[in-house]
């Protein structure tokens, strides 16, 4: 949500921040719904102020023994109150209006943001590690993995396309990676475990600009709760409202948890193997920080997720994304992408993303900075550190062996109870 000050004070810098992301102006529209509430509310506080008034010399009317204009005075006072109902449902239509309209406007790209219309734009800012190099030619992991234990099959017959149904050390490969991460996280990164709710309501949802803009990507229950796409939406709402003391911050919160997503707006992609799932987990990380903190945060975030590729010995980079390619809430967004042999491409495994003060005006979450009687909006980042399923899909392609087998990376052993190769079965 953007602050209606910033769009007054420099309407044309503001559209022209926006048509970075290929997005239409809209400073004219907003300012137009802005003025027309401004109008009715200044139009009611004239009203009510004239009530009172009139109320008051209805009082001093009757002291003078002026009866004709204590009469006409009730007369007013009763007009202002059977016509001040509808002027106030006017008001708060004229707000949700302005508000609707401020609620599908993307963020602002920061200003080292590289201008761009996609993926293509995006920036390699570093990489790490070497390609492995196989003697035979390297497979995807949807050839592999079936013969360990992910079953496709039986994920199709229970739930449709894109579930899957991992058996034997193939689930427990699965477990040990989130257990490694959320581990890693808290032990490594200063994180604090969390346990949340996956299932939240519309305020969670609207507040961490999931709503209204992307809720056909999201399943609804028939009450109307909403299963969290990712644990952003449960740990960044964890402050919803709420006035932080400064000394609280910063809050680096992490969970490891089920998500789920209906993928609607990618059709067609990836329906093949375990990348682009309806259910799969992942270990969020979210940030909340004093707004002179972010940048810096930002950066120790990305880093906390590139550590736990680094751990497992997975070649990966770097990538600033351009403005034609961020998410809807995002300022700054960095995308972890990881080698995959099979495809013989990078893919995204994590998306580092600082979204300044968007979310927290959506949510109300403000914090007192220290010897202030004021308080100020706090900045929130959210980050993946990993999406284990696609962890897991980047450990089959990098670690396979020519008879299909899978090695199991060193920092996975002590959870793997003395497996340290997943074999297929014959």
């Amino acid at each position: 949500m953007h602050d209606i000050r910033l769009i007054r004070d420099d309407p044309d810098a503001f559209d022209a921040a926006l048509a970075r992301r290929g997005a239409e102006p809209v400073a004219t529209a907003v300012l137009a719904l802005d003025e027309e509430r401004r109008a009715l509310t200044t139009q009611l506080q004239e009203m009510q102020s004239r009530r009172n008034e009139a109320s008051k010399a209805i009082g001093q009317a009757m002291g003078q023994g002026d009866t004709e204009k204590a009469e006409a005075l009730k007369a007013e006072v009763a007009e202002i109150k059977q016509s001040m109902p509808d002027l106030e449902e006017r008001e708060r239509e004229a707000a949700k209006a302005l508000e609707d309209a401020l609620a599908v406007i993307p963020n602002l790209p920061a200003e080292d943001v590289p201008d761009g219309a996609d993926e293509g734009d995006n920036v390699e800012v570093a990489s790490w590690g070497d390609k492995p190099n196989f003697d035979f030619e390297p497979r995807e992991h949807a050839d592999i993995a079936p013969a360990l234990g992910m079953d496709f099959e039986t994920g199709a017959k229970l739930s449709g396309a894109r579930f899957t149904f991992l058996r034997g050390d193939m689930a427990r490969l699965h477990r040990a990676l989130g257990q490694f991460m959320i581990d890693r996280q808290t032990r490594e990164h200063g994180y604090i475990e969390c346990a949340p709710p996956v299932l939240v309501r519309d305020e969670a949802m609207y507040g961490t600009d999931k709503l209204p803009k992307f809720a056909e990507d999201s399943f609804q229950t028939t009450d109307g709760r909403w299963l969290i796409p990712t644990a952003e939406v449960s740990l960044t709402a964890s402050v919803m409202g709420d006035i932080i003391e400064d000394a609280a911050l910063p809050m680096r919160l992490t969970a490891l948890t089920p998500c789920f997503r209906s993928e609607a707006g990618a059709a067609g992609r990836d329906t093949r193997g375990f990348i682009r799932q309806h259910q799969f987990e992942k270990c969020e990380l979210v940030s909340i920080v004093r707004p002179e903190d972010s940048e810096a945060e930002h950066e120790r975030m990305t880093a906390a997720a590139e550590d736990i590729l680094q751990a497992l010995g997975l070649p990966h980079r770097r990538m600033l994304l351009c403005t034609g390619d961020m998410g809807f809430g995002a300022r700054k967004t960095f995308d972890l992408e990881v080698w995959l042999p099979g495809q013989a491409a990078y893919r995204e495994i994590s998306s580092c993303s600082n979204t300044g003060d968007f979310q927290a005006r959506r949510m109300n979450t403000r914090y007192r900075p220290e010897g202030s009687k004021k308080t100020e909006f706090v900045h929130t980042l959210n980050g993946s550190g990993l999406a284990v399923g696609r962890t897991l899909v980047a450990v089959i392609e990098n670690y396979q062996q020519a008879d299909g087998s899978v090695t199991v990376p060193q920092a996975l052993h002590p959870y793997m109870g003395g497996v340290t190769t997943l074999s297929p079965a014959h």
